[in-house]
């Protein structure tokens, strides 16, 4: 397949993750477009790093994998803790600065 095929996937992988952001409300399913974004930009690096034989983009990806495990990790332990105190996961209902 040429480069282009996996360019076009990464943009329209990062294009559905960037409104999933800004449309949803739910804060997990902002997460998982966040982490469908990180997976676009996955794609395409390992992409760019096979067309030009260069192992240095797949290198980044196990960095990229990594941070995407721990802001899952973290993410979803401190979206335990906000259902926990206010019944509820929708981002406009929640605002802790208030108290």
């Amino acid at each position: 397949m040429e480069l282009w095929w996996y360019i076009l996937l990464s943009l329209i992988l990062f294009t559905i993750g960037v409104i999933g952001v800004l449309i949803r409300r739910n804060a997990i399913v902002i997460f998982m477009s966040i982490e469908l974004m990180l997976n676009a930009v996955n794609i395409a690096l390992v992409a760019f790093s096979r067309h030009f034989n260069n192992l240095n983009g797949q290198i980044m990806v196990f960095f990229i994998m990594a941070v995407a495990a721990a802001e899952v990790a973290i993410g979803l332990s401190i979206l335990v803790q906000i259902y926990k105190d206010k019944k509820t996961l929708d981002v406009d209902e929640i605002n802790l600065l208030k108290g």
